[in-house]
């Protein structure tokens, strides 16, 4: 997530966190949800966003990863991309 999906790790940030956040990693995760640090005029900040539903596997990762896209696009007014 961090290196192939850098800008929507912000944008996710920017959506659920703070929309002048200046940058963003994924940190972690958990069953019911996302854990991403962004930075803040300098300071990091933390930021958990739950899932639309637990996950249990490792390929329901990616798809709550496309839903919170999604909802971050529809929240900042942006058109998303389409997916795989």
């Amino acid at each position: 997530m961090n290196g192939d999906h850098a800008a929507d790790n912000l944008l996710i940030a920017r959506a659920f966190g703070h929309p002048d956040a200046e940058s963003a990693v994924m940190v972690g995760l958990s069953e019911k949800a996302g854990q991403w640090q962004f930075q803040l005029e300098g300071e990091p900040t933390d930021l958990e966003v739950s899932w639309s539903k637990p996950i249990a596997e490792r390929p329901e990762i990616r798809r709550e990863i496309v839903v919170l896209y999604d909802r971050a696009c529809e929240l900042l007014g942006l058109e998303p991309r389409a997916h795989d």
